[in-house]
């Protein structure tokens, strides 16, 4: 059962120098928030890292101790240079082994593939004491280790061990979203949003400017978990803006 009343909490790690160097656009921060948005999880914050061991000894020991979950995104193929199985064993305190599982489903999947090479079963290595996360795509597995999950860099793959994790973790009630858009300074209705937002406990109001036709405008973002909560702060916002001769826009410019 839900416990609306409990925020649960994930951190996210990017690992990659490919990331940092940026000749790789990072697609997983985005599509990996809003999973856990609809597993009732807030991502909380997102660090991106380099392939290096203490970085990410750091970084896992860290986030993984402040939040309910730790994912990391990047760093377990078959290169020398996939080093993240191995830096997140020793955050953990636990030995790498070759996982008989996941080693069992690489030897059928590259049966017709040219066969399980050395550098091919590096990704059947695991911190010991882990478990699988399925990987429909490419037969190598994610990797779940308590409350820290260990997936591919590429999108597409992260996607497909995100969807075998869909309805396994704990989570609370689904954060809710209303937007509302408005031709205005954020500077003109300053004011207003933080009043609002005191005026409804549950709820988190974020202003997002832009500039666009010739003026400045912004949406407003309401976030609750409370559906009634996140309606009435939406009227108020409305009627707020209303009053101060600005014509709000539901659902955002």
């Amino acid at each position: 059962m839900v416990d609306s009343s409990r925020i649960y909490t994930a951190a996210l790690v990017v690992i990659g120098d490919e990331i940092l160097s940026g000749r790789t656009h990072d697609r997983n921060i985005a599509q990996v928030a809003t999973w856990l948005q609809v597993q009732g999880i807030r991502l909380k914050e997102v660090r991106v890292v380099a392939d290096d061991t203490a970085a990410i000894v750091e970084a896992v020991n860290l986030l993984r101790a402040r939040n309910d979950y730790l994912f990391t995104t990047g760093g377990i193929g078959p290169t020398h240079d996939d080093i993240t199985v191995d830096a997140i064993a020793e955050a953990l305190g636990v030995p790498v082994i070759v996982h008989p599982e996941a080693r069992a489903i690489l030897e059928t999947y590259y049966e017709t593939r040219g066969s399980l090479t050395e550098a091919r079963l590096r990704m059947a290595r695991t911190p010991e004491g882990a478990s699988l996360i399925p990987n429909r795509y490419t037969g190598a597995p994610g990797i779940r280790y308590e409350n820290v999950f260990i997936m591919a860099g590429v999108p597409s793959i992260t996607a497909g061990m995100l969807d075998a994790l869909t309805g396994t973790l704990e989570g609370g009630a689904p954060l809710l979203s209303e937007t509302i858009g408005c031709w205005v300074g954020e500077s003109e209705v300053a004011d207003l949003l933080r009043e609002t937002e005191k005026a409804f406990e549950s709820c988190q109001i974020g202003s997002y400017p832009f500039w666009g036709e010739g003026r400045t405008g912004a949406n407003f973002v309401i976030r609750s978990v409370n559906a009634e909560e996140l309606a009435a702060c939406a009227h108020a916002l409305i009627d707020g803006l209303t009053a101060l001769g600005k014509a709000a826009v539901p659902g955002g410019i």
